[in-house]
């Protein structure tokens, strides 16, 4: 099942998509506070998508945490080296953007970079998880780009700053688990820049994987259903190449993983934020 979120004035519907038509399941906290009874039992009637406006389907009190440097060949690419422990951020959901919606470079950017990833979307509650539990806990994922702004990235050792711009999370449907199967039986995951391949991953090489990170995370903090956790890049991204090559006003970026889709992304200037 694919799952889309749906705004609706000031609210969001999670929706199960199903081709060109989208069936509501629940407000959006209504559906995460109890996801599988939703799952089971669709209550909507099913709209056109070209009839609705999309938006995440992730509750406004998700944590979204984002893993860095997990592929050993982005790691070496930007000099950071490789890591004894998962690098963990964290994005407010209201970077979160969907398929297709403009993402605007910010102010003193001189451009923004791509970073082309899957997201893992908790569906279960976790506190003290082993990773194994963590993993079953998982509802589905998504493809997702951790656009970053890497002026403001780079001014600290804290990354926050570059990784919250306007919009600069786009993602995916989610995909339910059971369609998509664990990460590490290996996704292709490969980023586009007006057409030209820039990256291509596969997520069996993910060094830290998602029961393990969430198993972790777990130990620090409960982990709550809409909660997502972002599983990092590849190599390829457009800062650590010579000369650098930033996305600019006029640029489109398309993620695509398989079994998830394509997600595009253009990209506009700062008077559009």
């Amino acid at each position: 099942m694919r799952l889309v979120g749906i705004a609706e004035g000031c609210d969001v519907l999670v929706a199960a998509l199903d081709g060109d038509h989208a069936t509501p399941l629940a407000e959006v906290r209504d559906f995460w506070a109890d996801p599988q009874r939703h799952l089971s039992r669709p209550t909507g009637d099913p709209r056109p998508v070209e009839a609705i406006t999309l938006a995440p389907p992730i509750p406004p009190s998700a944590r979204v945490l984002c893993l860095g440097l997990n592929y050993r060949d982005h790691a070496t690419e930007g000099d950071y080296g490789v890591p004894d422990h998962p690098t963990i951020f964290g994005r407010w959901t209201a970077s979160l953007s969907v398929d297709g919606v403009p993402v605007p470079v910010p102010a003193d950017e001189p451009g923004l970079d791509w970073e082309g990833e899957v997201a893992a979307v908790v569906g279960a509650p976790l506190q003290e998880a082993t990773a194994a539990q963590a993993q079953d806990g998982v509802l589905g994922y998504a493809v997702f780009n951790d656009l970053s702004a890497r002026r403001a990235q780079k001014l600290t050792a804290q990354w926050t700053l570059g990784k919250n711009a306007d919009r600069s999370g786009p993602m995916g449907p989610i995909v339910t688990a059971d369609e998509v199967g664990p990460l590490t039986d290996g996704l292709r995951l490969t980023t586009r820049v007006n057409g030209h391949v820039v990256q291509e991953g596969d997520t069996e090489d993910l060094m830290f994987g998602v029961g393990e990170t969430l198993a972790l995370v777990s130990r620090t903090m409960t982990l709550h259903p809409g909660d997502v956790l972002v599983t990092g890049t590849p190599a390829g991204v457009g800062y650590a190449r010579t000369p650098p090559w930033l996305l600019g006003p006029g640029d489109v970026v398309e993620v695509e993983a398989e079994r998830l889709g394509v997600l595009r992304t253009p990209i506009v200037g700062a008077d559009r934020r």
